[in-house]
């Protein structure tokens, strides 16, 4: 979590930089929650479902309440404020958690379903996190205030499998119940800490900022830009690839004859993957630039296939899926980046609402199908599956550095 030099940190500071690290320690509680479903839920709905074909519905809920909710939240954390938004949020992915104990040891499969989708909503609203850090700083500052956010996950990335790991066996008589119970824990902790350390008041930059906003444009002028474009395509094909390749990955990993264990392990590997380059990622961007960043993302994620289709050991799970948490992690700190560019501040609530809907809908379906596709076509033909999205992400964001250039060139 480097900043810099000693001033350029007493800037940061002064622009909202403890927001952000109060963010990052929440952000973290979530990955440490959300990385217990990710790790057990396509397990736990196997367990429960009524038909193999509905394993994987809780937790593609996960994500399409997210979808759902998403909307709705930018708005009201517009209307009722970040902090006790955010705290909302936070008690909602506790409620969900405690669902998901019920249903557990009453074989619910249905209500296990309601519970999922309950950290859905919870998810719906920390994605916000790493945009409300970034709002409260100056153009410069936004890659590294996004970095932190999701530095945050780093220790959580670690702690969470091994959490669900331990957890899983609380209740002799309900296998996974005391995971869930884990869950409900971590969202209260988060919404506490929200509201006794997090402030909504932006600092004087932002402020000022504000008070200079241009007037709104029209949806579609915003959705046209070349760098909303190019935005958009790195977060929803980042997070479709990241998520439909993690979502197959422990059942795959079983159905190889590995262990669910093992199964955690590779979760564990792939959190960290996702999680560690944020303490670079920001300090990268300002080195080298975002264009080489999102290639580079977009690389590794190249990478991961490659490794995924040319052998199904443990130890070739664990290299393809860290490679595709950190081609996650550099994509969708760029492309955030680009997010918090693209628009007005009197355009913030819509254009960041649209954004993660559009991106929260379409990794709900690739969660949705990763199932029933793996169970078609295996392993290594979901992995390939991915590459016609990374080539879109690559022509997309070609296209952004083009227009980029010849605006320079103009203005020149």
């Amino acid at each position: 979590m480097v900043i810099g030099t000693d001033r350029s940190f007493g800037e940061f500071e002064s622009m909202g930089g403890r927001n952000a690290l109060i963010l990052a320690i929440c952000h973290g509680i979530f990955t440490c929650a959300i990385s217990i479903d990710l790790t057990l839920t396509a397990l736990t709905g196997w367990q429960l479902a009524p038909t193999p074909a509905l394993a994987t519905l809780p937790f593609a809920l996960i994500t399409v309440a997210g979808a759902v909710s998403t909307l709705f939240v930018a708005h009201l954390l517009r209307r009722i404020g970040r902090q006790l938004g955010f705290a909302l949020g936070s008690f909602i992915g506790a409620l969900g958690g405690l669902l998901s104990v019920w249903a557990v040891f009453h074989g619910d499969f249905w209500i296990f379903c309601l519970g999922t989708a309950g950290v859905g909503v919870y998810q719906a609203f920390a994605q916000y996190y790493r945009l409300a850090a970034a709002d409260s700083v100056q153009s410069a500052y936004k890659s590294r205030a996004i970095s932190i956010v999701l530095a945050g996950g780093v220790i959580a990335a670690i702690i969470g499998p091994m959490l669900a790991a331990w957890s899983k066996d609380f209740f002799d008589t309900a296998l996974f119940a005391g995971a869930y119970l884990m869950v409900a824990v971590l969202g209260v902790i988060s919404a506490v800490l929200l509201l006794a350390l997090y402030r909504d008041n932006p600092p004087e930059q932002a402020k000022s900022l504000v008070s200079e906003a241009l007037p709104a444009r029209p949806t579609g002028v915003i959705l046209r830009q070349p760098i909303f474009v190019a935005s958009a395509a790195n977060n929803i094909v980042g997070a479709v690839a990241m998520m439909f390749v993690m979502t197959a990955a422990p059942l795959a990993a079983v159905a190889c004859g590995h262990s669910i264990d093992d199964g955690a392990s590779i979760i564990q590997w792939h959190l960290v993957g996702m999680y560690a380059p944020s303490f670079v990622t920001g300090l990268l961007i300002a080195r080298f630039g975002l264009s080489p960043v999102l290639y580079a993302g977009m690389a590794l994620n190249l990478g991961c296939v490659a490794v995924a289709v040319s052998s199904v050991d443990l130890a070739a799970f664990h290299v393809a899926l860290f490679l595709l948490g950190v081609g996650w992690n550099f994509m969708f700190v760029g492309g955030t980046t680009l997010l918090a560019r693209s628009y007005r501040p009197s355009e913030q609530a819509r254009t960041q609402g649209i954004a993660e809907f559009i991106r929260f809908a379409t990794t709900a379906v690739a969660t949705l199908i990763a199932g029933p596709f793996l169970s078609v076509f295996g392993w290594g033909i979901l992995n390939i599956a991915i590459l016609p999205m990374i080539i879109l992400a690559a022509v997309m964001t070609i296209w952004w550095t083009v227009s980029e250039r010849r605006l320079k060139l103009a203005a020149a």
